[in-house]
């Protein structure tokens, strides 16, 4: 039963990573008819949406190392199945970037070194914004994810309701943070396309495990202060 929640959060963070990163690599800057910023806001937002209906009785659809650590700190989820989770986010977001690099690499004049949908700071930030002001908005930008998560998955939240919320936070994550850093508030979705990119990409990706690590465990631990009771883990189908 484990392996099956393991392949289900592969999958969805697959799924979060090639269609977030590949809006923005394939379609946001399409001459004329481009969906720009808020294309890719939308496209980040509608692949939780999507997952976590698909695949959240399964494993908790947590599509992100962030999360499980969040949920971890806020007592949501147990801490000794974090690790495989975050593997598992890590190897389906490597993939679905080897899948979007096969694609994107058949269009002519295509080249990796332009940002792959990398996250940056300094001079490889959308904005140029420096490397503190990065770190501080994805900290702030994931705490603030982890508190809508732990929220909507609460036990007197409304049933069924979840995955909307939860799709609509990432979509207004983007929206404000996408000129900042490119948006990441996900370690495993931004170490996919820098292993393509490297260099730079891989030299400042320690950035986007750091921030978004503190971020959601600041996240769950405030919720749970905020409200203990029902906790409710977040992972899917019991174990056999």
């Amino acid at each position: 039963m484990d392996m099956k929640k393991y392949a289900a959060e592969a999958i969805g963070t697959f799924w979060l990573t090639f269609a977030g990163c590949g809006s923005a690599v394939i379609a946001a800057g399409f001459p004329q008819v481009g969906i720009g910023l808020v294309g890719v806001s939308l496209a980040f937002g509608l692949s939780v949406v999507t997952m976590a209906y698909a695949i959240g009785h399964i494993s908790g659809c947590h599509l992100n190392p962030a999360v499980t650590v969040g949920l971890a700190a806020g007592g949501r989820f147990p801490a000794g199945q974090i690790l495989p989770y975050v593997i598992a986010q890590v190897c389906g977001a490597i993939v679905a970037a080897e899948l979007l690099y096969v694609i994107a690499s058949g269009a002519p004049g295509f080249d990796v070194t332009k940002g792959f949908a990398s996250n940056g700071y300094d001079a490889h930030s959308p904005g140029q914004y420096s490397m503190v002001v990065c770190f501080v908005t994805e900290v702030v930008m994931t705490m603030m994810f982890l508190f809508v998560i732990m929220g909507a998955t609460h036990g007197r939240a409304p049933a069924g309701f979840a995955p909307l919320a939860i799709g609509l936070a990432l979509v207004m994550i983007h929206l404000v943070s996408i000129p900042v850093t490119n948006t990441s508030v996900n370690p495993a979705r931004s170490t996919g396309p820098a292993l393509f990119v490297g260099g730079w990409a891989l030299a400042q990706l320690w950035l986007f495990w750091v921030a978004p690590l503190i971020g959601g465990a600041l996240g769950g631990v405030i919720y749970r202060w905020l409200s203990e009771e029902p906790a409710g883990v977040v992972a899917g189908v019991k174990t056999a």
